[in-house]
């Protein structure tokens, strides 16, 4: 562990700033049953010194964080703040760095993740600030509208109990039936109370539940998915998701830091760098309404 550590760390020392480095994959077996895969993307744009209390490492998974962090980080370099943004393999590795010191902050995860990842391994990090909710809208080849539905219209939802939890609330956010307050964010079809039109919910696979448009009234579709299958989240809904009908914050996204750096006031920088329409238009562009801003 300590090797790899020192690796990541003379690394950063070695490259120094004023270049942009796009793609220095690490890959280290260490022996003892442990081995560390890494994409390291380091961006400075600085052409002058900054003391180590300026660089701040960014964990994140997955490049469409890198597509909203590149420019915050160039936009950061002017006023001195040197981020390395720091891409993992998988969803396991940024939490474990964190705590381990090897980062400084991430941002690649919701609360519900980030609260389990803490539950389980004891991880001494806690979220500083909240950016966007993936919406899970819903959408039709048959009506343009929600009110539209008819008594006895099949509506089609994801099965696993987190995505049919949350689709089950926007369709009581969307009007269309109730569910037990006492379920939660994550109920289950059985906590339905209220089914005015009496709508057949079926539940299918994530991914598939796209191909079931032509047979159903409409469905509710992870974003992911409704982009796999060419629709587009920002357009295309008939009903569109909001972080406001959840009862708490557990689909919103976070940046979190170690429970000792929390009140860093870098990191307030960043975060102010983070919170800016610059991002909403990165959001609209690129991910074509997928993200929704939640400050």
């Amino acid at each position: 562990m300590n090797s790899w550590r020192f690796i990541l760390r003379l690394l950063s020392s070695w490259l120094g700033h004023g270049r942009k480095i796009l793609g220095i994959y690490i890959a280290f077996n260490l022996g003892c049953n442990f081995s560390f895969t890494a994409l390291l993307f380091v961006y400075s744009c600085s052409k002058k010194e900054n003391s180590e209390d300026n660089v701040v490492r960014v964990g994140f998974y997955a490049d469409a964080h890198y597509q909203i962090w590149n420019p915050i980080a160039s936009n950061l370099a002017k006023e001195g703040i040197i981020l390395e943004l720091v891409s993992f393999a998988n969803t396991r590795m940024p939490n474990q760095a964190l705590n381990n010191g090897d980062i400084d902050l991430n941002a690649f995860q919701h609360h519900a993740y980030f609260n389990d990842e803490v539950k389980n391994n004891g991880y001494d990090i806690v979220p500083i600030a909240d950016t966007f909710i993936v919406v899970m809208n819903i959408y039709s080849q048959k009506i343009s509208n929600v009110s539209e539905l008819k008594k006895g219209d099949k509506v089609a939802i994801p099965n696993d109990p987190s995505n049919e939890g949350r689709a089950l609330k926007v369709l009581e956010a969307a009007g269309l039936i109730k569910v037990k307050p006492e379920a939660g964010d994550t109920p289950s079809v059985s906590d339905i109370i209220e089914n005015p039109l009496n709508l057949d919910i079926i539940s299918v696979e994530i991914g598939s539940v796209p191909s079931y448009l032509p047979e159903v009234a409409c469905a509710v579709i992870n974003s992911h998915v409704a982009l796999d299958f060419g629709l587009n989240p920002g357009s295309d809904y008939i009903f569109q998701d909001d972080p406001t009908i959840y009862n708490n914050n557990m689909y919103i996204n976070l940046i979190a830091s170690r429970t000792e750096d929390k009140d860093n006031e870098i990191y307030k920088k960043i975060i102010k760098a983070y919170k800016t329409d610059m991002v909403k238009e990165i959001y609209a562009k690129n991910f074509k309404g997928s993200f929704i801003a939640t400050w």
